[in-house]
């Protein structure tokens, strides 16, 4: 069978898959019952500094974007960081690791940014006995409002000087935790590899307002009347979060810098996408706290599963392979030509993938043959854009077929060939005049 234990920036755990710094893992209790479901690791929920305690709404607090069948696709929390006693959250930290031993246990801090504030709550959480820290700079909402959070994340300079701090005054790994609420993910990314950061995760939520009473005219969610922009996670946000996984993976200058994927994880495949970008482990929250801790037995033996039918003995042994597919848009071959094909045993005749194609694309796609309905694509009109197979509701029944070496397009007339192998050595390419 396949092996799913890691060694991430150091730290080991038996599987890939650690809770990520949220609800779910703010008590003794939640993360006990996690690790009893097989959870490999989690992130503690952000710890804070002694002092005026944080003071969370007493009303609601989560809000949910629905699909239309009412699945939970996108998922929205105004939460701050604990609002428990440091000390409590302290004493429970140790008493976890020393009952799990094997397991990962990384904790997430935040305080403010001056030196003595880190240099002072370094060593009390390394007291604890566990494996590393992750600096959270990520947080969009209540504790950035503080100079805390993304407020941090979004100043690369920041991020490198409390990263610094950190690595100078504690022994332990150091996971940089990175805000989306950003243009370019480098920088910030930059400047954690800069400070001396062990790894880096990603992403944090993203800020968000998930809508409006429109009987009410209210904000929501709401409490007494009043709401405010929150963290966006969930599926929806899965994405953005490779996309900018994707970006870090593949820049030489952070090349090794350990990766820990977060955003919207809720299968094993989406773990296994997170891994081929080139993730160390995985983070999950939303899914947790939709379908319940015991989600992680699914992931692991879907991931097994996966790894065993494809030969891989472990996690590194796929980790980044699909890392050298992306590329730039001027790298794409533009002499690549694909043609959409409808399964007629599969087709059930809803006509979906005329009408958008019709209405908004290049009117490929006939709907009707011989008097009778029929949905037929015309590959004289067919630009390859993939629109077809994204609506049809019939997997599998719309494909996308790539045109052989030294066939001809019927829309353009031009011959398939391979010897143009990407835009910078195009004849078209406006840079080559």
């Amino acid at each position: 069978m396949a092996d799913l234990t890691t060694t991430f920036a150091g730290i080991q755990s038996p599987n890939p898959f650690w809770l990520a710094s949220a609800p779910p893992t703010d008590k003794e209790v939640n993360v006990t019952r996690a690790f009893e479901a097989g959870w490999g690791g989690v992130v503690w929920k952000t710890l804070g500094e002694e002092g005026p305690p944080v003071v969370n709404v007493n009303g609601p607090r989560y809000g949910a974007l629905y699909s239309a069948d009412r699945r939970l696709i996108g998922f929205n929390n105004i939460e701050l960081i604990t609002d428990r006693p440091l000390q409590t959250n302290l004493d429970e930290i140790a008493r976890v690791k020393r009952s799990w031993p094997d397991r990962a246990m990384v904790v997430s801090i935040m305080v403010p940014c001056d030196e003595a504030s880190w240099k002072a709550i370094l060593p009390r959480v390394e007291d604890t006995g566990c494996d590393g820290i992750e600096l959270n700079f990520g947080c969009p909402h209540g504790m950035s409002e503080r100079g805390m959070g993304s407020a941090v994340g979004q100043v690369p300079e920041y991020i490198e000087m409390v990263t610094r701090w950190c690595k100078q005054y504690s022994r332990l790994p150091i996971i940089v935790k990175l805000t989306p609420n950003i243009t370019d993910i480098k920088p910030p990314a930059l400047a954690a590899h800069r400070g001396g950061a062990d790894a880096v995760s990603l992403i944090n939520t993203i800020n968000s307002v998930m809508g409006v009473d429109l009987d009410r005219l209210l904000i929501t969610p709401n409490t007494g009347g009043t709401g405010s922009h929150g963290g966006y996670c969930g599926p929806a946000v899965k994405p953005i979060a490779q996309a900018m996984v994707a970006e870090i993976a593949r820049t030489p200058a952070m090349a090794g810098l350990p990766i820990s994927g977060i955003g919207g994880i809720t299968t094993w495949r989406d773990a296994a996408e997170f891994i081929a970008l080139g993730c160390g482990n995985v983070q999950v929250c939303t899914a947790a706290m939709t379908y319940g801790f015991r989600i992680v037995q699914d992931m692991c033996s879907g991931l097994s599963n996966y790894m065993d039918d494809k030969g891989f003995t472990s996690i590194e042994a796929f980790r980044g392979r699909a890392v050298p597919s992306i590329v730039d848009w001027n790298q794409l071959n533009l002499n690549h030509i694909e043609k959409a094909r409808i399964d007629q045993d599969l087709c059930i005749q809803c006509g979906r993938c005329h009408v958008v194609c019709e209405d908004t694309s290049h009117q490929a796609i006939t709907a009707t043959k011989d008097g009778k309905r029929w949905f037929e694509v015309m590959d004289d009109e067919c630009v390859g854009c993939n629109l077809c197979v994204s609506v049809c509701p019939v997997p599998q029944c719309i494909t996308m077929k790539p045109l052989a070496a030294g066939a001809v397009d019927a829309r353009t007339g031009r011959v398939v060939s391979g010897e143009y192998a990407n835009w910078t050595t195009h004849p078209n390419n406006p840079a080559r005049v």
